[in-house]
């Protein structure tokens, strides 16, 4: 049976949607199928596959799956969720302006900015940021990890580890552009000092409102754009004095606005983009699959 999927975007973040809402997805190897959909020279493309499913919370209208291209399981993505969002409003799955989405990291709340009956952006309150060790987590005896020295191939660097629901190591350097993303990001993702592996932003101070990062996604490699990426490096910046609590994320992408609430809360809003939808075509996917 041919499966119909939608292809959305946040900043360049792209992810392939399927509708698991009504009908399971029968698809028995879903990281397999992940690894395949998500090349962007044999597939369709996309930094990972997002399932839109009924949720098991009577608090939350959906519950989302995302599925890196690796074919690991992600608990949140902050523009996966908007381009959920956005999916759902749209396609009359959730009529609401304020939608409650279900993720391995709990259920977050998305407000939409709907113009003429289209969703133009969205603002996700995606919780409580931690910085305890164990919830990263990070092995290590102290219990937060800020700016920490951390040894990367006999050079030492200065990392402050974050939790957003995800695992982050936030680097702050002088010069983002003079990063070899491609060399440092997965030594530092797949280092033994974080078990589950880990996303990794390297972060250069602009101003006290304005942050310019590249993120190593786990899973996924360089993106234009990661959500939970930019709001853990407002966090980093706040607990260690470069920023106040409120900041704009400029990523290779486009910018996203971040704030840190004085209740603790982190909320991020950004553009969120439907490009077209389509059918994957049967007979390639069983061939792919078979391989």
């Amino acid at each position: 049976m041919p499966i119909h999927f939608h292809k959305l975007h946040g900043l360049g973040n792209d992810y392939i949607l399927l509708d698991a809402t009504k009908t399971p997805l029968q698809i028995d190897r879903l990281d397999e199928f992940a690894r395949k959909v998500c090349s962007r020279h044999f597939g369709i493309g996309a930094d990972g596959v997002l399932i839109a499913m009924q949720p098991s919370s009577k608090e939350a209208h959906l519950r989302m799956r995302i599925i890196n291209p690796d074919g690991s399981e992600a608990e949140m993505c902050g523009n996966g969720i908007r381009c959920l969002a956005k999916w759902a409003y749209e396609h009359g799955k959730v009529k609401r302006n304020v939608i409650h989405i279900e993720t391995l990291a709990g259920i977050k709340t998305v407000r939409l900015n709907i113009q003429k009956g289209r969703v133009i952006s969205a603002e996700v309150n995606m919780g409580r940021p931690s910085l305890r060790r164990l919830d990263i987590p990070m092995k290590g005896e102290k219990e937060f990890a800020i700016e920490e020295e951390i040894e990367v191939d006999d050079e030492r660097l200065k990392v402050t580890a974050v939790s957003m629901g995800n695992p982050h190591c936030v680097i702050f350097v002088d010069d983002v552009s003079s990063i070899q993303l491609e060399d440092l990001g997965p030594k530092i993702e797949f280092h033994p000092l974080f078990p589950n592996r880990t996303n990794v932003e390297f972060v250069q101070v602009i101003s006290r409102e304005r942050l310019k990062v590249r993120v190593w996604e786990r899973g996924a490699g360089a993106t234009l754009a990661c959500g939970t990426g930019a709001c853990a490096s407002l966090v980093a910046s706040v607990v260690t004095g470069r920023t106040n609590r409120k900041a704009t994320v400029y990523l290779p992408g486009g910018s996203l606005e971040v704030r840190w609430s004085e209740d603790g809360q982190v909320y991020m809003q950004g553009p969120v983009e439907e490009v077209y939808e389509g059918t994957i075509n049967e007979a390639w996917l069983k061939s792919a699959l078979s391989k």
